[in-house]
């Protein structure tokens, strides 16, 4: 029980008193001052100081470590809670020399604080090594404690001392789960040492631990006791922790990502199956989404991925999941008895939440999705064969139109190793030079002679014989081949065009660009090496390209289409009318020629209004007009009403091999100056 101030004051003069006569040296430690707050004349000796007032004077704390202001700490919490009493060696330097001492603490409270008696019964003349270890284990990290046979703390060092609880915590309170204590107990008593990564009680909480245990004697008592040491890890295992979490899961919207879908969805798959479960895999891909990314930047992008996989979450039910696999591709896997039917609803609710308007920088952007679902009800799949299951049906629901779901049909894998086959002899036709260019006479309205052509691909397969594009362009596209096979079309016309300019026929010969041949960064070197290797007469090529490669009106596409330009060719817009018509871009990039597309031409009987429009556009910007699809001699009247330039189309001539059209060109340097009927098949060539 504390005592008045009054009371304290008596007891320290009398006790001090008695103090002072003894001929041990004893002192009291002001640990919150750091200061000696009293001494006899032995401990003046061992501290070297010729007064108290000048010991009293000295700063301790001024070179005193942390370690050693740590264990003081220690000291003055024990002593406030109960009568502790430790014995310890202990270095002092009084004036810098080093002195070893058994020293004796305990708690008195003087001027109403708790200070630290300090009692040496002797002085120890210990070997080098001895006195090193001591101090090592005063000042080292490492949490060092001897536990009795019973569980007792015999001794902690201070940095074990700082993360006890208590002073009396014993060997089991310090787990946090007591099956750690009796394993490791277990791992000493059977092998003599044992290891453990646990979680334990300190005063900062649970903490995790790395954990050694020797058997060993207690050196006061010689009974069984146990040496334990602890390092704390816990920061070690936050880091791998964090790492795992960042190997597993997707930085931008916190969804598990790939790795974590190839590991735990595989675990999640085998546990709901052997439950009686069946399992869907629905594979998610945003619907032109890349135009987000091209029209608003990647940060718009990313906060309209953040939008997606929010409004994903918020739909599924407890048990279900949700992955992003990366760009705009989300997986989801779905558990239920009867999976299908609760699947296909899933789905219809995402369709309808994702296409959901979002606000981006001040617009507001609406997405659609495609999803592909694919349902396991036996164990004979895994994550991996579902995931590509999955993938094919969310394709077919893109080619059905995109904004829908698709669940998966063997048939679909039968369409995809078709392909894959067809993509495989796609290659080799390349390499064996199989791919042909084939020529559509273009034909000068007012007059009907020919007056160029233009280049189409043709197939002659070996097997299948000569195949149109449709059957290997769209394949062609998917897997990049097309780029080669471009080249080797416009290789091909360069040649025929030099081949009939050498024979005095000037033919204009027109090439069909890919929207992905023209993004290719290649393809101005491409095309200048074609024109040199024939020596061939640039502004007799022209390279047919579509709308969509303007779509944006980017600096890069103008940079592109300028420097062909400057090669001397002609530029012509193809498809005219049938996608995001702007006219802007008309006036913008450096245009040639304009053709009009075929469903313009078919509609003009229903329709001419917009015919007439594009005729009159072109006249006002002086481009060259082409009608393409002219199957009708009315329809090629009224093209000749309005002053279209050219035509090309089945009223005139299918596309022909270069042999039959050269044929045809030779028949046209025939022919007779009689008046043909509209449409015949005799024709006239341009000199």
């Amino acid at each position: 029980m504390p005592v008045e101030h009054g009371q304290v004051a008596a007891w320290q003069e009398n006790e001090l008193d008695i103090l002072a006569a003894l001929s041990l040296p004893v002192w009291v430690f002001d640990i919150d001052r750091q200061r000696v707050f009293w001494a006899n004349p032995p401990a003046l000796e061992v501290w070297g100081a010729q007064t108290l007032a000048e010991l009293k004077a000295r700063d301790m704390g001024a070179d005193m470590s942390i370690s050693v202001l740590r264990r003081l700490r220690q000291y003055q919490q024990d002593f406030e809670r109960d009568n502790a009493r430790f014995t310890e060696t202990w270095t002092l330097y009084p004036n810098g020399a080093p002195r070893s001492l058994q020293v004796v603490f305990s708690g008195v409270r003087l001027d109403g604080r708790v200070m630290m008696l300090c009692q040496a019964p002797c002085e120890l003349s210990a070997d080098p090594a001895t006195l090193r270890s001591a101090e090592a284990l005063l000042h080292t990290s490492v949490r060092i404690t001897l536990y009795g046979s019973d569980g007792q703390a015999l001794y902690r060092n201070p940095a074990a001392r700082a993360q006890a609880t208590d002073a009396a915590q014993d060997w089991s309170a310090h787990f946090v789960a007591s099956s750690d204590a009796e394993l490791l107990s277990r791992q000493v008593r059977a092998q003599g040492e044992g290891r453990l990564l646990a979680l334990v009680h300190t005063p900062e909480g649970e903490r995790w631990h790395e954990i050694s245990a020797r058997a060993c004697r207690d050196a006061v008592s010689g009974e069984d006791a146990m040496l334990v040491s602890e390092v704390d890890i816990t920061d070690l295992k936050h880091a791998e922790a964090q790492a795992c979490y960042l190997a597993s899961h997707d930085v931008l919207t916190g969804l598990p990502n790939r790795n974590y879908v190839l590991n735990d969805f595989q675990h999640q798959l085998k546990h709901c199956l052997y439950n009686g479960h069946e399992v869907a895999l629905m594979f998610i891909d945003l619907d032109r989404f890349k135009n987000v990314n091209d029209s608003l930047g990647h940060a718009s992008g990313d906060e309209l991925l953040v939008r997606m996989a929010e409004r994903l979450r918020a739909l599924l039910r407890k048990g279900d999941l949700v992955a992003r696999l990366g760009g705009d591709e989300f997986l989801v896997l779905v558990t239920a008895p009867q999976v299908a039917d609760n699947a296909a609803e899933l789905a219809r609710r995402i369709l309808t939440a994702l296409s959901q308007p979002v606000r981006l920088r001040g617009i507001d952007v609406s997405v659609s999705a495609s999803i592909g679902i694919s349902v396991c009800r036996d164990r004979k799949l895994d994550v991996d064969s579902l995931m590509r299951h999955a993938d094919l049906a969310m394709y077919a629901a893109k080619d059905a139109g995109r904004n829908g779901l698709y669940f998966y049909t063997p048939a679909l894998e039968a369409r995809t190793q078709a392909q894959l086959t067809l993509e495989s002899e796609i290659r080799a036709g390349l390499e064996n030079g199989q791919f042909e260019a084939f020529f559509q006479p273009r034909v000068e309205v007012a007059s009907g002679k020919i007056v160029g052509a233009e280049a189409l691909a043709r197939w002659r397969h070996p097997q299948r014989g000569l195949l149109p594009p449709e059957t290997f362009i769209p394949v062609c596209e998917d897997s990049g081949l097309i780029i080669e096979l471009g080249r080797q079309i416009l290789d091909q016309a360069a040649a025929w065009q030099c081949a009939w300019s050498q024979k005095g026929w000037p033919l204009n010969v027109s090439v069909n660009l890919s929207p992905c041949q023209f993004t290719d960064p290649g393809l101005t070197r491409m095309v200048g090496e074609v024109l040199a290797r024939h020596a061939c007469c640039a502004p007799r090529l022209e390279l047919e390209i579509t709308e969509s490669v303007l779509l944006g009106q980017d600096e890069a596409t103008l940079h592109k289409l300028n420097a062909l330009r400057e090669m001397g060719l002609g530029i012509a817009l193809d498809d005219f009318g049938t996608g995001y018509s702007n006219l802007a871009y008309l006036q913008r990039y450096p245009l040639t020629t304009l053709k009009i597309d075929r469903s313009f031409v078919t509609g003009l009987a229903d329709a001419p209004a917009l015919t007439e429009m594009i005729v009159a556009l072109c006249r006002m910007l002086k481009l060259h007009m082409v009608a393409e699809g002219v199957d009708a001699p009315e329809q090629l009247d009224w093209l000749r009403r309005q002053g279209c330039h050219e035509y090309q189309g089945y009223l005139f001539s299918e596309p022909l091999s270069a042999a039959d059209f050269e044929s045809l060109i030779e028949a046209a340097r025939g022919a007779d100056d009689e008046e043909r009927p509209a449409g015949a098949r005799r024709y006239q060539y341009v000199e």
